[in-house]
């Protein structure tokens, strides 16, 4: 039997089922109202897993949610092609194909062999999660001048082997390993 989550339980990263479909919670605020025997509000932004739409929606404290059957299952970055993003699945070795918008930007910090996690949602593959920061080379970047420090330019502009630009530190050269934080797309550093 299946696990029920109440409203006011959730909490931010937690995963709940909602009207048949997998989501995320992104965000959650608590309104206690302030006259007597009014209802505690729960607002929640979140995102639906399949669609990968985000949204704002309030429900009751008392309200009560399923456990999604969502599985994380490890798998490793192959190649894209007109088909979809395939990757192969570390334990079973058999290769998942996922659509384009099952992926949102994570393309951006794919490369061969990278290792994800792909969310299956009763059995069917839903969408991967990234690791929280990758290591990408830079192939691109602007030259940092001489003074450009005193000027408040502690960062310049580099293109990483996926394509995706980012904003790097100014002693970044080409060529160098960087690590990429996934979620915000901020540098953290040299390799």
């Amino acid at each position: 039997m299946a696990a029920f989550i109440e409203a006011i339980d959730l909490k931010r990263k937690m995963f709940f089922e909602f009207e048949d479909t997998p989501y995320l919670c992104l965000d959650v605020e608590r309104s206690t109202p302030t006259a007597r025997g009014g209802q505690t509000l729960v607002r929640v932004k979140m995102r639906n897993l399949k669609t990968r739409a985000v949204f704002d929606k309030t429900f009751k404290a008392g309200e009560k949610f399923r456990e999604p059957d969502l599985v994380q299952s490890p798998a490793s970055y192959l190649y894209s092609d007109a088909a979809g993003s395939h990757f192969m699945d570390q334990e079973t070795y058999e290769t998942i194909t996922l659509q384009g918008d099952m992926l949102g930007d994570a393309l951006d910090f794919l490369v061969d062999g990278q290792l994800v996690q792909i969310q299956m949602f009763n059995g069917n593959a839903i969408g991967l999660q990234l690791p929280p920061h990758v290591e990408l080379t830079v192939i691109d970047a602007e030259p940092g001048a001489r003074g450009d420090t005193a000027a408040g330019n502690v960062t310049k502009r580099a293109t990483l082997e996926t394509g995706v630009e980012v904003r790097v530190s100014l002693f970044i050269k080409v060529g160098e390993r960087v690590k990429i934080n996934t979620e915000t797309r901020e540098c953290l550093g040299r390799v």
